[in-house]
């Protein structure tokens, strides 16, 4: 049997592991002063500076071709700001290109630590990876039939990318197997669903209603891929949890 996380070993992370070190902190402690009110105000104020004198995360590009600068002018016109659909747009364009890659980083995973019963599939984790790969397709589609450039990062992209960036670390972490790495893509996938029914509803407001309808299907997919995800992760734990041993395939040769 393989050695899970859950079993006990050498972590000497808790206080409660040297209790002479520890005492001596608690007494240095408290015979001198703090360097502060201990509150967090002083830090407040710098994050205060710092965003007074920010320009924020950018700004949406303006239209790459003719046709886009006169679709632009038209919503405008309407009253609508088209920028705010653009820049969920490069959101999503952003999420479902790291997707892609986060499935690609837990097939590796696969190959190196095998699945268990009710885990995932070689053939289950590829086909997941194709919906995100055809995700991506549809939305840097639509942005350029809009007239927008999909290469480009809008601020809503760079948000997310920063938000998320610690899932692709684990996927890329050589000390975490396959049961962890689907923890990253259960936050992935339930990120995705709600940002998908958000796209849907802000396309459905804009009068976008046959893009709604494509991003429908797109949305339906995602929570298919939710339900295995969690299913996949919930047979894993289950299995470590009865302290039986995962029965894991041999990598492949």
């Amino acid at each position: 049997m393989k050695k899970t996380t859950s079993d006990m070993g050498l972590n000497r992370t808790g206080i409660a592991t040297s209790p002479i070190d520890s005492a001596d902190i608690f007494q240095q402690a408290q015979e001198r002063l703090p360097s502060s009110a201990g509150d967090g105000s002083l830090i407040l104020e710098v994050r205060q500076q710092y965003a007074r004198e920010s320009d924020g995360l950018g700004s949406v590009p303006p239209p790459a071709n003719l046709k886009g600068v006169a679709k632009t002018a038209v919503e405008l016109l309407k009253g609508a700001r088209p920028t705010v659909f653009l820049d969920k747009l490069g959101e999503r364009l952003a999420f479902e290109r790291s997707g892609s890659r986060l499935y690609e980083g837990a097939l590796a995973k696969l190959d190196v630590y095998g699945t268990w019963e009710g885990g995932p599939t070689r053939e289950g984790l590829e086909r997941i990876l194709d919906d995100e790969l055809a995700h991506f397709g549809l939305v840097s589609e639509t942005l350029t039939k809009l007239g927008a450039d999909p290469t480009a990062m809008t601020p809503c992209a760079d948000l997310v990318a920063v938000t998320s960036m610690g899932l692709p670390a684990v996927m890329a972490d050589p000390r975490t197997n396959l049961r962890q790495s689907l923890e990253a893509l259960l936050v992935a996938e339930l990120t995705d669903n709600a940002s998908w029914e958000l796209l849907i509803e802000l396309a459905r407001g804009l009068g976008h209603d046959t893009l709604a309808d494509r991003f429908q299907l797109a949305l339906d997919a995602e929570a298919e891929h939710l339900t295995l995800v969690r299913g996949w992760l919930a047979s894993g734990i289950t299995l470590e949890a009865r302290a039986a041993p995962v029965e894991e395939a041999g990598a492949p040769v």
